[in-house]
């Protein structure tokens, strides 16, 4: 007897070939019978008009602290995410070092500051009770909605060996043999492989360089080397040129690293907009070269613009524009009095639009602003309305238009950037871009920088715009872009397609209606912390490892998930 049977359902099996119309039957957590089923099933509903689609993999995300609070991480799975891979960026909760508890504290501090994450989320909703990453996986098992697997972070490895010096120092080979010896243990318990930064945005919560930012190509080619002597693993690597464009020398790196270890790389996130046109092929050009090495490179994307507030009183993107953080960091006071200066306004636009501010440019045009919750008498009617048409008015420029608006505020204003790279010729770039064979979409970023941006959606909003907006590409290929092609990469056994003996991770909706609302800021993190959520519209129904996990957007409350450890759960992609 069946579990359950999804009958007149039109399958997208994952492959990219054509929809058909079947029966879909669940035994035992995995697909039992795709075609005419005359089985008896326990329960059963009639999918008639409806999409049977596999589960979703998010190649991108850091859920790794809030999937502890919130084991069904939303709103992925309420978008149609089945799987998510964690510990990306370098960034991991584990392993810690059992000799200095003090070292929790700054991995969580680091995690407030680098991913955006609430300090006292971190502090209360997180247990805290792991010492190696074996450990740390265990305390998810059997408590998580979706399934999860993780990267270990560069940054916890170096702390975990060198404490303090992390930050700064230079291991000795005793240091960097035990490094090596870590990564290995990790990963034997199930770690995908190895990832790392050397990006300068990442900064601890001292302010100072991430501890994987001070390693040289010597200590990253002999992880990498590592990564390459375990089943299923991968290398998830970010640098400065990930921003906009590589140079020669980090190109070199990735392409070493990869070839070192026989494994893919993967990066984020590829930004197309074809005012830069020249990013995209000089970007692509790492995975060419990748592959005449013995590697392979391949560049992650997001196949919608995500809208990201902004704000001059907390941190946010535009911290990282070079020279801002300084000004931005100030006492408030303070920093709306160095606000209001022109010559330091003028100073500020001016690294804004300079060549070494990278893709943080596209923050720069204050007149597309738009004014979002305000908290001042003065601001009052401004919510909304655009600030070039405001500045227009009050005879000023825009920028200066902005400080006023924060100021009366006290630096409380929401601001919202509109895309630069919203225009016919970027999304014809992209469509272009999809093609290529070491692109892969993704890039969410899903449980980091919660108050500030909300990528988890980017799947319905994705297969919307396939269905009946502009149409880039077919439902069947994509959806295939959602599920194969990630499963792919990183090697997961029995999970990307609708075929029988696959994991059952589905998701049910109606192509008529599927799409993503609009983010809202909702206070349901621990210590009442925000956070941006947005509304999955048209999912009927989600189901991982067979169980039924979303019904009409509500979580059931079960939690099938599975920790997915490499080499159990995936197998080796080679590259050569």
């Amino acid at each position: 007897m069946l579990d359950h049977l999804i009958k007149g359902v039109t399958v997208v099996d994952g492959s990219g070939g054509d929809s058909f119309v079947a029966d879909v039957g669940i035994r035992d957590g995995r697909i039992a019978v795709v075609g005419a089923v005359t089985e008896e099933a326990r329960t059963s509903e009639d999918a008639a008009g409806l999409v049977l689609a596999p589960g979703f993999v998010d190649p991108h995300t850091h859920y790794d602290a809030q999937l502890f609070w919130d084991p069904y991480a939303t709103p992925s799975l309420n978008h149609g995410v089945t799987t998510v891979a964690g510990g990306n960026c370098g960034f991991t909760l584990a392993p810690l070092n059992p000799a200095r508890p003090e070292d929790a504290d700054y991995t969580r501090r680091m995690m407030s500051k680098v991913e955006g994450m609430s300090l006292v989320a971190l502090e209360e909703g997180a247990p805290w009770s792991w010492h190696s990453f074996g450990e740390y996986l265990d305390a998810l098992e059997g408590r998580i909605a979706v399934n999860a697997g993780f990267m270990v972070g560069h940054c916890a490895l170096r702390r975990y060996v060198m404490g303090p010096d992390a930050v700064g120092g230079q291991p000795t080979q005793e240091q960097l043999a035990e490094m090596v010896a870590l990564l290995d243990e990790a990963m034997e318990a199930g770690a995908w492989g190895l990832s790392t930064t050397q990006s300068s945005t990442h900064s601890d919560g001292d302010g100072r360089p991430v501890a994987s930012r001070h390693a040289g190509p010597a200590e990253l080619l002999a992880l990498s080397r590592a990564v390459g002597e375990r089943e299923g693993t991968q290398i998830e690597a970010i640098v400065a040129g990930c921003l906009d464009q590589f140079s020669d020398d980090e190109i070199d790196l990735f392409v070493e690293m990869s070839a070192a270890a026989g494994r893919p790389l993967n990066w984020n996130v590829l930004t197309i907009d074809a005012a830069v046109p020249e990013r995209v092929p000089r970007q692509l050009a790492a995975s060419e070269r990748a592959r005449k090495a013995g590697g392979r490179i391949v560049a992650l994307t997001m196949p919608i613009l995500t809208p990201m507030n902004m704000s001059l009183g907390t941190f946010c993107a535009l911290n990282l524009i070079p020279g801002w953080g300084e000004i931005l960091g100030l006492p408030v006071p303070e920093r709306i009095e160095k606000l209001r200066d022109p010559d330091v306004r003028a100073g500020m636009l001016r690294r804004a639009e300079s060549k070494e501010a990278g893709v943080f440019r596209r923050l720069a045009d204050f007149g597309r602003y738009v004014i979002g919750d305000t908290y001042s008498a003065q601001n009052e009617g401004l919510t909304g309305r655009v600030v070039r048409d405001i500045a227009a008015e009050r005879g000023q420029e825009p920028f200066e238009c902005i400080v006023e608006i924060c100021a009366n505020d006290v630096m409380r204003t929401v601001l919202w950037p509109m895309p630069t790279d919203n225009d016919p010729g970027s999304w014809t770039l992209r469509q272009e871009t999809w093609r290529h064979e070491d692109v892969l979409l993704g890039g969410s970023d899903a449980g980091a920088h919660l108050d500030r941006m909300c990528g988890a959606p980017y799947t319905t909003r994705f297969l919307g715009d396939c269905l009946r907006g502009r149409k880039l590409v077919t439902l069947e290929q994509a959806v295939k872009m959602l599920t194969d092609d990630p499963a792919q990469l990183f090697g997961l056994r029995g999970r990307g397609r609708i075929a029988e003996g696959f994991h059952a991770d589905l998701v049910l909706f109606d192509p008529e209606r599927i799409d993503a609302g609009k983010a809202t800021l909702v206070h349901d993190l621990p210590g009442d912390s925000p956070r941006l959520d947005s509304k999955a519209i048209g999912i009927t129904a989600v189901w991982v490892n067979g169980v039924e996990s979303i019904r009409d957007d509500v979580v059931t409350g079960a939690v099938p998930g599975k920790v997915l450890r490499s080499g159990r759960d995936t197998r080796t992609v080679s590259t050569k």
